[in-house]
């Protein structure tokens, strides 16, 4: 089979649409491709995201990768249920959720979970939760290196290390710096901002160093700055687009040779008037926050010009005398594909071109048990 067929499905007829698919063949390489791209796969800590799957969690956990990091209460249970050793909560928990964090560590004493900080407030708070349920808990000073999304800057980080590291019940880690306001295309210049951008981080380590402080581990970095940051010794990298790949990310860095594991399957529902289609692809089943012609991209039909998307429609133009018919199946890549496997309760698995089952992506639901 040529290489552009790889996607077809053979029993297509038996899938419903839309439907969210995955090819665990792809996802395998993908998951290697990772380990090659580091010295030492101890440094790989994906996130867990874009996939919310204990099954994808399994595949990698199978290669030997033991740590992860994740942003919600229940990506945490899922890598917990997965068997994972250790997991970031990339999350400053706060109220309510400080509560389920503290109960989701004692469910699950053969994980090492840990969380964020970037406060005082935050801080206090963790510890006395902490003593109160007799427990330790691994904490991350959260910088903001940028993105100005959380964290506190490099500069005020100084002051708070050395607090945390006085709190009773605390466990002081090391440093979480994220960079996700970097995306340039340009390999060089998303080198050279990635740089500029991680040089107060390394300011903040030599002057903890010379404190007295361990030298703290660093996790830090993104999919699209991971070929940066893998460059600074003993950084832990933090990818998560990289297990299914979309065409956003495909686009842009080319330089990451990753493979589409992940495809939204769609058909042609209607043709409301000359040259155009109307395909079951709406808003509930492929993530909408992008400008309309970069939401998807469908394989097998590269030409089509998207008119309008609401909430079960996406309508396009096909041209005059397309040659689309009412049922005809579409191979769909998202553009971005994180939100969009958050809209679907389950993946099915494709290998050998055959519906083999399905992966319940588990995570996206607020709540598992905790």
């Amino acid at each position: 089979m040529k290489e552009a067929e790889w996607y077809t499905i053979n029993n297509v007829d038996e899938l419903d649409t839309p439907a969210l698919v995955v090819y665990p063949d792809r996802i395998k390489y993908n998951i290697e491709l990772l380990k090659s791209l580091v010295d030492n796969e101890e440094r790989l800590r994906p996130h867990a995201k874009t996939h919310k799957s204990a099954d994808a969690v399994g595949l990698m956990i199978r290669s030997g990768i033991n740590k992860f990091k994740c942003a919600t209460i229940s990506e945490a249970e899922m890598l917990g249920m997965a068997g994972a050793e250790d997991v970031l909560l990339a999350y400053q928990p706060t109220g309510p959720k400080l509560h389920r964090f503290i109960e989701l560590i004692k469910a699950y004493p053969g994980t090492r979970y840990s969380c964020l900080i970037d406060n005082e407030r935050s801080a206090s708070e963790i510890s006395l939760q902490a003593i109160a349920n007799r427990i330790i808990v691994p904490v991350f000073i959260d910088l903001n290196v940028g993105m100005n999304r959380t964290g506190i800057k490099p500069a005020g980080a100084l002051r708070l290390y050395p607090f945390c590291n006085t709190l009773a019940g605390l466990s002081l880690k090391g440093l979480h710096a994220y960079d996700g306001h970097i995306h340039d295309s340009d390999f060089e210049v998303r080198r050279k901002r990635s740089e500029n951008t991680m040089q107060p981080v390394h300011q903040l380590i030599d002057e903890l160093q010379k404190q007295g402080f361990e030298k703290p581990l660093l996790i830090a970095g993104g999919s699209p700055t991971m070929p940066v940051v893998k460059e600074i010794e003993g950084a832990e990298l933090s990818p998560g687009t990289f297990v299914y790949w979309d065409k956003g990310y495909g686009d842009a860095y080319p330089e990451q040779p990753f493979k589409p594991a992940a495809l939204l399957i769609a058909r042609v529902i209607s043709l409301p008037e000359d040259g155009k289609i109307c395909i079951d692809l709406g808003h509930k089943s492929v993530s909408a926050e992008r400008p309309l012609h970069e939401r998807v991209f469908f394989l097998n039909a590269p030409e089509l010009k998207f008119v309008s998307h609401s909430e079960e429609h996406l309508v396009a133009d096909a041209g005059v005398n397309h040659k689309h018919n009412v049922g005809d199946v579409l191979y769909g890549l998202p553009y971005h594909v994180c939100p969009s496997v958050a809209l679907y309760e389950r993946a099915i698995t494709i290998e050998n071109n055959l519906i083999s089952g399905e992966w319940k992506t588990i995570a996206r639901d607020r709540k598992i048990t905790i």
